[in-house]
């Protein structure tokens, strides 16, 4: 573990690690690589391929199972990290989900349990572990990172799942106003399409791939998430003290380009 790295000594905790493809993954290998001790979660039938993934890190970390719709399991992760650290420096959401009828182009049809359960899974999670975290992140002047797609316009067959970012995007603007006060800065990375298994999961994704491959300035490749990972990890460390409640887009410049 290096220890003179952008974010030496720092305590993270991490979600939303399934495979070493997965955008969270990078953060933490790269934030392990900058000096940081890391944390991973992991929620239902996921946690073991999660701590399978954990053994691909540069260092060995532990892996706390959380599913962020049960609040006692938050709990016992709170608990947990207040034992560890006693204080927490940055939180990475990476976690999101719609049901099957959310997504594809059949946005009309989706009834409103898997609504809800996309809405909770994917942006009210954001507040839910927040704001049990908070103690730990105030102690340490701590961030809050989440991952979103741009939910500022609709997109083909992202549907209920556009609906989530969007709720994502204005709970972490709430969030930075509501902790602010306590020192704790909420921002978000909103990046372009990454191969990854829940990109894999959405009936017709590849249509993003192409419209980026041709229409982002700085071009984009699908494949590599090093800029995300990097872009995220410089908002969890200190270099951005005086930004939250922001949006950064690390997207090869698609989102400023019109049609």
């Amino acid at each position: 573990m290096a220890g003179d790295g952008i974010v030496a000594g720092k305590k993270f905790l991490i979600t939303g690690v399934l495979t070493d493809a997965s955008l969270a993954f990078n953060v933490a290998r790269l934030a392990q690589e900058q000096g940081a001790e890391v944390v991973l979660t992991g929620a239902g039938r996921g946690l073991r391929l999660t701590e399978r993934t954990a053994r691909k890190l540069p260092e060995p970390c532990d892996v706390l199972a959380c599913d962020v719709t049960v609040p006692d399991e938050i709990e016992a992760v709170r608990a947990d990290l207040e034992q560890r650290w006693g204080s927490l420096d940055g939180l990475l959401h990476a976690i999101g989900f719609a049901p099957e009828s959310c997504l594809g182009g059949s946005f009309l049809d989706a009834p409103w349990d898997d609504v809800a359960t996309a809405v909770h899974i994917s942006a009210y999670s954001l507040a839910g572990l927040s704001a049990p975290m908070a103690p730990l992140l105030a102690a340490a002047k701590g961030s809050v990172v989440g991952l979103t797609f741009d939910a500022s316009v609709a997109w083909p067959v992202y549907d209920w799942m556009g609906v989530a970012k969007a709720a994502l995007e204005s709970t972490a603007r709430y969030l930075a106003k509501s902790l602010g006060p306590q020192g704790i800065r909420v921002n978000l990375v909103s990046a372009g399409p990454i191969r990854t298994m829940a990109a894999k999961s959405i009936p017709g994704f590849a249509e993003f791939e192409d419209a980026w491959v041709k229409r982002a300035p700085l071009g984009w490749d699908i494949n590599d998430s090093e800029a995300v990972a990097r872009s995220t990890l410089v908002l969890m460390s200190d270099w951005f003290g005086g930004t939250t409640g922001e949006i950064v887009h690390v997207d090869g410049g698609y989102h400023a380009i019109g049609a």
